[in-house]
């Protein structure tokens, strides 16, 4: 595929000319094949090809690398929409709503300071400094600017800058801490976004218009405001916001821990790790360390202070959460209690193989409840509580059947059982013990770090970089095979994970605020190994440009119990 959809500076007169006197051969992919003038637009080819699409479409893939629709066509390429179902659709149009929220607060609130946090569900919380505290009528001002901007349809409109220039306009207000990150940049040139008065750097493509940007709410949630968005599964409908109290506490938890280590953004972080004094760095590493060991301390402390009650322990999480590293650690502290914890293998209780459901591909679909014996399962759990002996099954995954070795199990007083697994917050799973006696945990990689105050690191993304990393080390896959994976894996979360997490007694943070740094070195050769040639080059090349702004560090100082020895390697708990 040609790479010349870069866009070059052409004066207008001989790019009319041309574009009357030369066609290009555009493929759309899913639509059909074209021949259009050069330099024409990408919204030009949209109603010129009639493209039909179920939600709206917010950017455009050529020859692989996304990019904005307004984006105008050099030579013969291949085309590919980008819509809202799409989960980089559905980022591109999250970053136009906070795009325009951050206008919206800076003409009515003028000098005012706004701070995108963490997300919650398909909402983010944030907060707003001013002269004064946030109330409740300055939101409701701020929402009816936002729809004002958007009714306009005013177009959002990206330009090339010199890098000091473009430096030069964050230097206060709003976006002050965004200087700072734009100094690691290494580019001699800068793309900003500029819509009205107002500029912003963004990481990645931007909807051309705030017209696009219609579906939303933005209320007030003390001390800041929660700006709802909608799903990718159905981007045209506005979903009831549900309050998540547990996912919000421990998030309030995780800022009052970058409070205490002084670092809530790449810059920060990158001080920290630059500094002449190395000191600072190991002691941010072990102050880190220290809060997990803290928090599975007191988690295995309330299982002990409950232990003639609760005689099972679930631990469920999304991809990548650090689930085997926790519940090694988790099993130190119930031990340090007198509690012996036993493991039992969910994957033993599989159905025979041809009684497994299938997905809608026709592929046998592992992650389903339904792929598991329940009946059998909750027996042997009911036995076990009630002191019984049990005959623990064994699965062959290479003949599709259970067997059993003789392996017999009886719990002692102190015994506890201990289960990961992906429907361990489902109750359907353990339908037969009582909500009592079972102790569920959710666990999950929920990073504070932010690339400025205005830009999110997503928990996805680390989640996402840990896995590379993991799957190459462990299970020998490469970076494009785990990025072709990751769609399948984010829609099993998105059916049996998260729709339970708020029913966990506890949850657990297992990001690290210095873990992106040490991944930096691992996994950028891996993400520069996708060639252009692969759909998934756009998404690697979205990683590689976030990761860029971390400084490297080495993982010396990386205790041998930490949940990121997981995936870089040398754990000792998976040697």
């Amino acid at each position: 595929m040609m790479e010349n959809t870069i866009t070059k500076t052409v004066g207008e007169e001989q790019k009319e000319t041309e574009s009357q006197e030369k066609k290009i051969a555009v493929d759309i992919v899913n639509c059909k094949k074209l021949s259009v003038p050069i330099y024409s637009k990408i919204t030009d080819v949209l109603q010129i090809c009639g493209y039909e699409a179920a939600y709206p479409v917010v950017a455009v893939k050529i020859n692989n690398r996304t990019k904005d629709l307004s984006t105008e066509l050099y030579g013969d390429c291949t085309l590919e929409f980008v819509d809202m179902s799409t989960e980089e659709g559905i980022k591109i149009y999250r970053t136009g709503i906070i795009f325009v929220l951050a206008r919206a607060a800076t003409e009515v609130l003028p000098g005012c300071s706004l701070t995108v946090m963490h997300s919650l569900g398909n909402a983010i919380y944030g907060e707003i400094k001013h002269k004064h505290f946030l109330k409740d009528i300055d939101i409701s001002k701020i929402e009816e600017r936002m729809r004002e901007i958007v009714e306009a349809d005013e177009p959002i409109q990206r330009s090339t800058l010199p890098r000091p220039v473009a430096i030069n306009l964050f230097r206060e207000g709003i976006h002050v801490k965004k200087k700072g990150l734009l100094e690691y940049f290494k580019s001699d040139t800068l793309d900003v976004v500029t819509c009205g008065t107002y500029t912003d750097y963004v990481l990645g493509p931007m909807v051309p218009s705030t017209g696009y940007l219609k579906n939303f709410r933005l209320r007030y949630y003390l001390p800041g405001f929660i700006l709802e968005m909608p799903r990718r599964e159905n981007p045209l409908i506005l979903p009831e916001y549900i309050e998540q109290y547990k996912l919000a506490n421990v998030l309030y938890e995780t800022e009052k821990w970058a409070k205490v280590l002084k670092v809530h953004d790449v810059v920060a972080l990158n001080n920290v790790i630059t500094s002449s004094n190395r000191s600072d760095l190991v002691r941010l590493i072990r102050v880190a360390e220290g809060f997990q060991e803290k928090k599975i301390v007191q988690i295995a402390d309330q299982i002990a202070s409950n232990i003639d009650r609760i005689r099972m322990v679930l631990i469920a999480g999304p991809s990548s959460s650090g689930k085997t590293t926790f519940t090694q650690r988790l099993a130190i502290q119930l031990r340090v209690n007198g509690i012996t914890p036993v493991a039992i293998s969910l994957d033993d209780y599989f159905v025979d193989r041809e009684r497994t459901p299938r997905d809608e591909n026709g592929e046998y679909d592992f992650e389903s409840l339904d792929a598991i014996d329940r009946p059998l399962f909750n027996n042997h759990l009911i036995k076990l509580i009630q002191g019984e002996e049990v005959e623990l099954p064994k699965y062959n995954f290479k003949t599709g059947r259970r067997e059993y070795t003789g392996e017999k199990l009886k719990l002692g007083q102190r015994d506890l059982i201990v289960m990961e697994g992906i429907h361990g917050l489902n109750d359907k799973l353990t339908i037969s013990v009582p909500k009592s006696r079972k102790f569920k945990i959710y666990v999950s990689a929920l990073t504070h770090l932010s690339m400025d105050n205005l830009h999110r690191i997503h928990t996805t993304d680390l989640r996402l970089l840990r896995r590379i990393v993991r799957d190459n080390s462990y299970r020998g896959k490469s970076a494009l095979e785990t990025l072709q994976q990751w769609p399948s894996v984010r829609r099993g979360e998105e059916r049996n994970i998260f729709p339970f997490q708020e029913s966990a007694d506890v949850m657990f943070n297992s990001a690290l605020v210095y873990e992106l740094p040490v991944l930096k070195r691992y996994v950028e050769p891996l993400l520069q190994g996708i060639s252009p040639d692969n759909p998934e080059y756009s998404e690697a090349k979205r990683l590689r440009n976030m990761i860029s702004f971390f400084i490297p560090m080495e993982s010396v100082d990386v205790s041998f119990n930490s949940i990121i020895r997981e995936f870089i390697g040398n754990s000792c708990f998976l040697n």
